[in-house]
């Protein structure tokens, strides 16, 4: 049997966070939120929130790291 499919915003957000791996995982954190945040849908940032906030099994870390980002309010 075959997995499911992976959600587009999920793949799309690992994906993101694949290109900043080498970087320091909070200065990397940082990057990805603020891309997605300049460029993605606010539903699919929303998508995104819940599912790292549900414990999504399919995000990397740091993609969850940048969803936590996303979620807290601005300062």
């Amino acid at each position: 049997m075959a997995p499911p499919p992976v959600a587009a915003h999920v793949r799309l957000a690992n994906d993101i966070a694949a290109q900043f791996r080498h970087r320091d995982p909070a200065a990397a954190a940082a990057e990805i939120a603020a891309h997605i945040r300049a460029f993605w849908d606010p539903r699919m940032r929303a998508r995104l929130i819940e599912d790292a906030e549900a414990g999504h099994g399919g995000l990397d870390p740091l993609t969850v790291s940048a969803a936590a980002l996303l979620a807290a309010p601005a300062r």
